[in-house]
């Protein structure tokens, strides 16, 4: 990392060389006091330019006036051009070069022409007036040109500084973005994985504890479907922290994932023993299948997995061990839709598994990446209906999940 140096905000080096400019007209101006016309009358003006040049970087303008005003006094006088005059050109440059407008160095340019005139009108003879003002002319376009060739590369480099400094402001904030919308879908992800679970666990624990005496054998069913539950879990962790540590073409952006065999066997393919897993876990479940299930993107298609997952999990809280489930889903060529109903007559928990609150917002977020819809609400003959509707898209291609 490069350290520049300051002084009063003003880079050392710039005020380093404006100083060397100001002394080296502060010398000439001395060293001709005696010989150059106005004597030490003369010198003075030739000092305010050099202060004046000290300010030709922040304050151009105010410096091309005063430079301007002595240099008129110097020809009031009929001092006519002295050494020193060169202050005139630098002014005439830093305004050119530093002015906030470039028809600020265009009326400095006219100021100098007008200088020009006034300064070769004290020249004796025709001749020798046009050879000197034919030669300050051409100085003081040269040094005017070259101004603004100068002035037109620094507002280049200020423009692309600008403009790379804006691109990294832009990639930080989107760079911030992602990694928020990163957050929230492992939070989701973490939400289906474990939360879900872990109702389930709970659920056939408690049944476990208190069918120990009466029916051993339902008792250890239930201890399976816990240790069955916790294994299918503890797999799907593994899996979702792979694709986390996966360096895949996504970055930071998002889980980019091809239509591989593992993450298609984690959605639609693995929903009968998702259902299985709740009907051993004490919900009725019933399924259906409507028209030829077409080719479904990943991403999509582990939507319809975790939403049915996340509505089944409901039932189970809610509803009750015992209640019956209907999952239906419709296949067309337009949209995959995909029903959850309960019947709400399940025995009511004894220890009901804590709800974060974030289930059907985190189904909403899911189905709303899709453009999807969502209906999720008490039926009129009691119980809990969750019904999805995802169109499906024209191509298929490699997505970004909603994890």
């Amino acid at each position: 990392m490069t350290v520049r140096r300051t002084v009063f905000g003003r880079p050392l080096r710039g005020v380093a060389f404006d100083v060397a400019v100001a002394a080296l007209v502060v010398l000439v101006s001395v060293a001709s006091a005696v010989a150059q016309p106005g004597g030490w009358a003369a010198t003075l003006v030739g000092v305010g330019m050099a202060v004046a040049l000290l300010f030709r970087r922040t304050h151009p303008r105010p410096v091309t006036v005063v430079v301007a005003a002595l240099a008129l006094v110097q020809v009031v006088a009929e001092w006519g051009p002295l050494v020193y005059d060169v202050a005139v050109l630098i002014a005439l440059y830093s305004m050119v070069k530093y002015g906030e407008r470039l028809r600020d160095g265009v009326l400095a340019g006219a100021v100098a022409a007008v200088g020009v005139l006034l300064a070769t009108a004290q020249t004796p003879g025709v001749i020798q007036w046009w050879v000197t003002a034919l030669w300050y002319a051409l100085v003081t376009g040269a040094v005017w040109l070259v101004a603004l060739n100068v002035r037109t590369r620094r507002l280049y480099v200020l423009s692309l500084e600008e403009r790379a400094t804006t691109l990294d402001r832009e990639r930080e904030a989107e760079f911030r973005a992602a990694v928020a919308e990163e957050r929230t879908r492992i939070a989701r992800e973490l939400h289906d994985v474990v939360a879900h679970s872990m109702a389930v666990m709970i659920v056939q624990a408690d049944g476990a504890r208190f069918m120990f005496d009466r029916d051993p054998g339902q008792a250890r069913t239930a201890m399976k479907v816990v240790a069955d539950t916790g294994r299918q879990a503890l797999e799907e962790m593994r899996r979702l922290v792979g694709v986390l540590r996966d360096a895949g073409p996504g970055g930071a952006d998002g889980l980019v994932v091809a239509a591989d065999p593992e993450h298609r066997r984690l959605a639609l393919a693995e929903l009968p023993d998702l259902l299985a897993r709740f009907d051993d876990a004490g919900l009725r479940v019933r399924s259906t299948v409507t028209g030829a299930p077409p080719e479904l993107p990943p991403g999509l298609e582990l939507t319809v997995y975790r939403v049915v997952q996340e509505a089944l999990t409901n039932a189970l809280k809610h509803a009750g061990v015992g209640a019956s489930v209907e999952v239906a889903l419709t296949y067309s060529d337009e949209a995959v839709v995909a029903r959850v109903l309960d019947n709400g007559l399940g025995r009511p928990l004894v220890s009901p598994a804590p709800s974060g609150g974030h289930g059907l917002l985190g189904m909403r977020e899911r189905v709303t990446v899709y453009d999807g819809s969502l209906t999720a609400g008490p039926r009129p003959v009691g119980g809990w209906q969750v019904e999805v509707r995802l169109p499906l898209p024209s191509e298929p291609a490699t997505e970004v999940i909603a994890a």
